[in-house]
């Protein structure tokens, strides 16, 4: 039985190349979807509200969800800066399919964040797309083991710039604003896999003074003469790669004996106070966390993402969601298949669709993160494998039948 489909289509009638998409996609099915993804690649957002309509329209039974996006991932390619149309159709006999929509309404100096369906202990993983304009998605996604407890979120950003310029689509109907997604729970066998891209240099070290996102001391050095001690002793290649972005990952486990790759939430290094030795990072750390810097280059980004699917251990993949940084592709590397074909060859004949987003969604050590650089995925096994799943690597998250605890609407995000 073939239960997973992906279909690419281009072109300047993108109502008919949304078409084209829905019947690649369903075409190979052993039955009518109950999941169907669409990604809509344009720069008018009036076409691809059109697009979003027709593929709804063809898709026929089952959950739609899509979104606009800067560029699409499906038939085994990715596609940039130019109209297109990914589909990507699941059969998932057995499994609850829930879909949602997300608004803010403001309450005094706070957005307030409503719509999410209540929780069920059979809740299995969620699919999230969002407005980055219109919706808190970081302090949502930030907090949502709060509401959502042993939930994984994946997903992304919606794409294409400017205010009003993003389409979200879900179950026939099209949304400028909040977010869309969808709960699977029941029968699912199903993991997280979120692959930063980043390669750590220098050693490990403890913070011994910060303040909210701000660090004042590692290792008892002021923070910026540890940086510059550091950088000054890598090789001439990792300095380069230093100057043009640097990043710090925090340790997610802090009992390791040694943290390399994989073992940290990588963030950014947005600024330097060379008054206070200080440095910004875009995250929030707590003295006694262990950080170590990070570099980022093509090499470690499919160093990392190859080394994660090597020890994927959910086979065989008969299909996968993939949400690709729009800084990856063509930006990071040789053209902008790369993430598809690395997932190809690692899954085999799955079904693969998904989009370039402008933010990923996905879980580190059982938390829910908002990402830059990553290609956060969502793994889909046989109908034999069951909650039995295990972790696929340091930066993954299996996904089975889990008790997540009650959850309501009410879950609270402060305004962005």
């Amino acid at each position: 039985m073939t239960r997973f489909g992906d279909g690419l289509a281009l072109g300047p009638d993108l109502g008919a190349a949304a078409r084209t998409a829905v019947e690649k996609a369903l075409a190979p099915l052993s039955a009518p979807p109950d999941l169907v993804c669409v990604f809509v690649s344009a720069d008018d957002p009036g076409a691809v509200e059109e697009a979003g309509r027709a593929a709804m329209a063809a898709a026929g039974s089952g959950v739609v969800l899509g979104c606009s996006a800067d560029g699409v991932i499906g038939g085994g390619h990715g596609v940039e800066e130019a109209s297109a149309v990914s589909v990507w159709a699941a059969v998932l006999p057995g499994a609850r399919v829930e879909a949602f929509r997300l608004e803010t309404l403001k309450a005094e100096d706070r957005l307030i964040v409503v719509g999410m369906p209540e929780g069920r202990p059979d809740d299995v993983v969620g699919v999230l797309l969002a407005d980055p304009y219109s919706f808190p998605v970081d302090a949502f996604v930030e907090r949502s083991g709060e509401a959502m407890p042993g939930l994984p979120l994946v997903g992304g950003m919606a794409g294409r710039p400017g205010q009003g310029s993003v389409r979200l689509f879900a179950d026939g109907e099209v949304f400028e604003d909040g977010a869309v997604g969808v709960v699977l729970g029941g029968n699912v066998a199903a993991t997280t896999v979120v692959s930063q891209g980043a390669r750590p240099v220098g050693p490990d070290m403890v913070v011994t003074r910060a303040e909210d996102n701000v660090l004042y001391e590692l290792a008892g050095t002021p923070a910026l003469e540890k940086l510059e001690h550091i950088v000054l002793g890598l090789p001439e290649e990792e300095q380069e790669l230093a100057g043009n972005g640097l990043l710090i990952g925090v340790a997610m486990d802090e009992y390791a004996d040694e943290h390399e790759r994989g073992d940290f939430l990588v963030r950014g290094v947005v600024d330097a106070d060379a008054d206070t030795g200080a440095l910004v990072i875009g995250d929030v750390v707590e003295v006694g966390r262990t950080v170590r810097f990070q570099v980022r280059d093509a090499g470690a980004a499919e160093a990392d993402l190859t080394a994660l699917l090597e020890r994927f251990d959910l086979a065989p993949v008969e299909g996968a969601l993939l949400f690709s940084c729009n800084g990856r592709g063509r930006a990071m590397f040789d053209d902008s298949d790369h993430d598809a074909r690395v997932l190809n060859g690692a899954f085999g004949p799955a079904g693969v669709g998904g989009f370039f987003a402008a933010g990923e969604i996905g879980p580190v050590a059982g938390r829910n993160h908002v990402h830059g650089f990553t290609a956060s995925i969502l793994a889909f096994g046989s109908e034999e494998d069951t909650a039995d799943t295990a972790d696929a690597g340091d930066t993954a998250d299996a996904a089975g039948t889990r008790d997540t605890g009650g959850r309501g609407e009410g879950d609270e995000g402060d305004a962005p």
